[in-house]
């Protein structure tokens, strides 16, 4: 099992810490992944790791599919890639409704249907076999509907092929997680409980079953987001959590359209998923944070004294030799911590 940890998207003020990345390189660390939301954008940050280091690989969880078209995701991947000497990861992902139509005012439209015609236009594009050609439901090239000129032509990357640059996408849906299986090389689910993989399993092998060439784990990397709250203090450990758990459940998207409170549900935590985004939703956050359960957050988070994070390590060690586990993502910034990790799991 290999280890990365997640820098996240910054504030008000950009602030990457490269000290801290710089030791995560020297542990043995496979790779660091930066964000967007509406604030800072995911491939700059993601150059300015990647000018800086040597070894580790740089991914983005996630870029914004509706805020790129697929070929401009695809030069941005080849230029980098070649920049790096190979060490960028495309991570991509639909965002949210609230997100895309009210930041990039763009439609919603088909989150499954874009992120499979998207990573098809941008393999075609890497692996630069001929002019580019596509004519789906929500991507066509060239362009011929209304507004267009009609002079567009079919073209070919001027940069060399790029067909091995690895693309994620972030999913928890059952047809998120089907579409990843079938196109993607790897995915992210928010979270995860390393003795379920079934919720997650089960769709990603139709997805592999639809791809065909015998596409499986050993092809495929589960990447979850494991958060790590190491503290004497088991409380205070699990209150740190739970406005996390909190927001996602309960104020990520409209009440009738949340895949995050959906996908607590097939965890096991409908009613307490239900409850949570009712007192979200109609400002009570934190009797909302209050509601998450401690057993909830040990099953998809690592929480605690540094002997009970160890303790507690066993599934995921079993989950990463099952192939199940591929790249634990860390969400954590403390040198203490990666330095735990990289004793235990490398």
């Amino acid at each position: 099992m290999k280890l990365g940890f997640l820098l996240g998207y910054s504030g008000k003020q950009i602030n990457i810490p490269m000290e801290l990345i710089k030791q995560a390189e020297a542990m043995g660390y496979d790779s660091v992944w930066t964000a967007e939301a509406y604030g800072n954008d995911a491939v700059t940050a993601a150059s300015w790791v990647l000018a800086q280091t040597e070894k580790i690989r740089v991914g983005t969880a996630i870029m914004q599919m509706p805020a790129r078209t697929p070929a401009m995701c695809a030069m941005t991947a080849m230029s980098l890639d070649q920049l790096s000497n190979g060490r960028f990861i495309v991570g991509l992902g639909a965002s949210g409704p609230q997100v895309v139509e009210g930041w990039h005012g763009v439609p919603y439209g088909k989150p499954v249907t874009r992120t499979r015609e998207y990573v098809k236009i941008m393999r075609e594009i890497m692996e630069r076999k001929g002019p580019v050609e596509f004519d789906g439901d929500t991507y066509q090239m060239p362009n011929k509907g209304p507004g267009t000129t009609g002079l567009g032509k079919p073209l070919k990357s001027i940069l060399d092929a790029s067909p091995d640059i690895p693309i994620y996408t972030a999913s928890i849906t059952p047809a998120g997680l089907r579409c990843a299986g079938e196109v993607a090389d790897g995915v992210f689910p928010v979270w995860m409980d390393p003795n379920k993989f079934s919720v997650l399993g089960e769709h990603i092998d139709k997805g592999f079953a639809k791809a065909g060439n015998g596409k499986s784990l050993k092809d495929f990397d589960v990447a979850p987001f494991v958060s790590v709250a190491m503290n004497d203090d088991l409380d205070a450990a699990y209150d740190s959590l739970r406005p996390w758990l909190a927001l996602y459940i309960g104020g990520m998207g409209a009440k009738d359209k949340n895949f995050y409170k959906d996908y607590a549900t097939r965890l096991g935590y409908g009613d307490e998923a239900q409850r949570i985004q009712e007192l979200y939703l109609s400002g009570k956050k934190a009797e909302a944070e209050a509601l998450v359960p401690n057993q909830f957050l040990d099953e998809v988070a690592l929480v605690g004294p540094k002997e009970r994070i160890i303790e507690r390590l066993a599934p995921w060690k079993e989950a990463g030799k099952r192939g199940e586990v591929g790249t634990m993502l860390l969400g954590v910034h403390d040198v203490q911590v990666l330095e735990l990790f990289a004793k235990e799991l490398l």
